[in-house]
């Protein structure tokens, strides 16, 4: 009797200890990033030397496998802040996996998909004991009602293209993860080719994510409209001090660009 209960209590340590050994400041993502990711001069647009990180798959994989080694019960017991950065970690990562599957013989991701088959619907990996998609990640789990409620995350999930905001040169973590959700946002909507107000028209013309997502900014910070959203980065969006008065008024019409599907791919 005594054997079984060391036994089970052996079984338990293992298994805590396999749940507190995950790396929550996804060292080998945050490297791989740190070196493979180019920010313009600007600051407001990045990269991703596709071509280096081919050569480094092995380094991708193991940490990819470290993802999906994390199981439900695991991923249950950590912070908020803990599921979000390794759910946005883990879109971008197998994103960019996805993308090295047909590199360099694509120039866009949606190149990997077909007449009947979207790319994000591809089922090529595994994450907390199920075989997943990209939009399971993103869609199911970040978007859940009621979980996270951030629309920060549509600056900070990257679908390889140059419409999408810049992918960071870090790994996001939970101690950071507000300052790193913040700042993505500010620096996409820092870039005028993607997002700014035209005096010629009096409106803000943005990105299509504010309208294919425009819902989940209703609330955000107590704001009833995407307008409303955009009044908090008024700055941001035209330099004229005046202008920017009538943006923080939070009634400006928008207008939707049309959104850059070809593939960030770094340029030397």
């Amino acid at each position: 009797m005594k054997k079984i209960t060391f036994l089970l209590l052996g079984c338990c340590f293992l298994l805590t200890a396999a749940a507190q050994a995950f790396d929550h400041k996804h060292t080998a993502w945050n490297r791989l990033l740190r070196e493979n990711v180019y920010w313009n001069s600007s600051g407001v647009a990045s990269t991703v030397d596709y071509q280096s990180l081919a050569k480094r798959q092995a380094e991708l994989d193991q940490y990819l496998a470290g993802l999906s080694a994390v199981t439900e019960e695991d991923y249950n017991d950590w912070q908020k802040q803990q599921q979000l950065a390794f759910l946005i970690n883990a879109y971008n990562a197998f994103t960019i996996k996805l993308i090295l599957g047909k590199y360099p013989d694509l120039e866009s991701i949606k190149d990997l998909g077909s007449l009947f088959t979207s790319p994000w619907k591809k089922r090529f990996f595994s994450l907390l004991g199920k075989e997943r998609h990209l939009d399971e990640i993103e869609h199911d789990m970040i978007r859940q009602p009621g979980v996270f409620g951030d629309p920060r995350i549509h600056a900070a999930v990257v679908c390889a293209s140059i419409g999408c905001p810049g992918i960071r040169d870090e790994a996001f973590v939970a101690k950071k993860i507000d300052g790193q959700l913040e700042d993505s946002m500010r620096r996409f909507l820092s870039d005028r080719a993607r997002n700014r107000y035209n005096p010629a028209t009096d409106e803000l013309e943005i990105s299509k994510i504010f309208d294919w997502y425009g819902d989940d900014f209703i609330g955000f910070r107590g704001h009833p409209s995407v307008s409303a959203f955009l009044s908090d980065y008024a700055e941001l969006l035209t330099d004229d001090k005046a202008l920017q008065l009538r943006i923080k008024a939070g009634d400006t019409p928008l207008d939707y660009l049309d959104y850059d599907w070809d593939l960030n791919d770094y340029r030397p």
